[in-house]
C-alpha cells in the first residue's frame, strides 16, 4: 500500500494540483490538512471519478481535513478523544477511518501562533487529546498510523536554522515533549528521505525566497505503530509537488508499506 500525507493549502485551490498528483503518485490513501472548505464543498465528484472513496471534515475558513481511500473506508470518526475548543469553537482537525485494515488518522495540529498565546496553550490540550486518541486507538488486531501537519519539529535538525526560530513555535521543548508522549504511547516517527539535498524538509514559506534556498521545516509527519513501522518499505518527501506556479507551501510525504 502506498499512503500519503499533504497539507494542500486550500483544496480549491490546490484542485487541480491535487488531482494531477493523485494521478502520478498514485496513492492508496491519501490524508489531507487545511482544506479551507466546508465537507459539503469538498470536491467529491472530481476525486471519486478517480477512483478514491472520500472522508472530509471541514467547516471552512483555516482548517478541514480528510482521507481519501481506493482500498476501502470504515469506521470513519470525526475529531479526537475529548478534543478541546478554541474560543468555544470545536475545529475540524483530525478524522480517522480505516483503510484494508489499517487505521489512519488525519491530523491538521494547531499552530500555536507564539508560546505564551492562548492557542498555544490549547496547542498543548490538543495534542493531549490526540495522544489519548493513540491509546483509545492502539490495538493488536491492526496496525495504526497517524499522519499530518503536526506544525513541531521534532528536533533542531528538522529546520534550516534553529537560530531563526528562537522564541518561536514548533521547536518548544513543550511542543516536542507532546511528540515524546506519542512515542511513549508506542508510535515511531517514520523519517521519509529527501529527494534533494541532506534533511526531509516538508514545508517552506512561500516567502524570501525560502523554497529556492531550501529554507525548509520538517513538520509534515507519518508515525506508525510498531506493525506499521516494520511494514515500511520505503518514505520519501515529494519535493516536486512543491515547484511551480501556485503550489502549497507543504509537500506531500509518501510511506509505502507492506501490509
Amino acid at each position: 500500500m502506498r499512503i500519503a500525507t499533504w497539507n494542500v493549502n486550500s483544496i480549491v485551490a490546490r484542485l487541480p494540483r491535487l488531482l494531477g498528483w493523485l494521478e502520478s503518485a498514485q496513492p492508496d490513501v491519501l490524508c489531507l490538512q487545511e482544506l479551507k472548505t466546508t465537507t459539503d464543498a469538498f470536491p467529491h465528484d472530481e476525486v471519486s471519478a478517480l477512483g478514491y472513496e472520500v472522508a472530509a471534515y471541514g467547516l471552512g475558513r483555516w482548517n478541514g481535513v480528510a482521507i481519501l481511500s481506493r482500498v476501502g473506508l470504515e469506521d470513519v470518526r470525526r475529531g479526537i478523544v475529548d478534543q478541546p475548543a478554541y474560543e468555544d469553537a470545536v475545529e475540524p482537525r483530525a478524522i480517522g477511518a480505516t483503510c484494508r485494515g489499517l487505521r489512519i488518522w488525519s491530523v491538521y495540529v494547531p499552530n500555536g501562533r507564539e508560546p505564551g498565546h492562548p492557542h498555544y496553550a490549547y496547542k498543548l490540550r490538543w495534542l493531549e487529546a490526540l495522544h489519548a486518541t493513540v491509546v483509545a486507538e492502539s490495538s493488536a488486531d491492526r496496525p495504526l498510523a497517524v499522519l499530518g501537519d503536526f506544525n513541531i519539529a521534532p528536533t533542531d535538525g528538522d529546520v534550516w536554522d534553529i537560530g531563526a526560530f528562537e522564541g518561536a513555535t514548533h521547536v518548544t521543548d513543550a511542543e516536542r515533549k507532546a511528540l515524546a508522549m506519542l512515542r511513549d504511547a508506542g508510535l515511531s516517527d517514520i523519517v521519509p528521505r529527501a529527494l534533494k539535498y541532506d534533511r526531509p524538509y516538508t514545508y517552506w514559506d512561500y516567502r524570501q525566497l525560502a523554497f529556492p534556498k531550501n529554507n525548509g521545516m520538517r513538520i509534515d509527519l507519518v508515525y506508525g505503530d510498531a506493525k506499521f513501522a516494520s511494514a515500511v518499505s520505503d518514505a520519501y518527501v515529494d519535493r516536486e509537488a512543491r515547484k511551480g506556479k501556485g503550489p502549497s507551501d507543504h509537500a506531500p510525504v509518501v510511506v509505502d508499506v507492506t501490509l
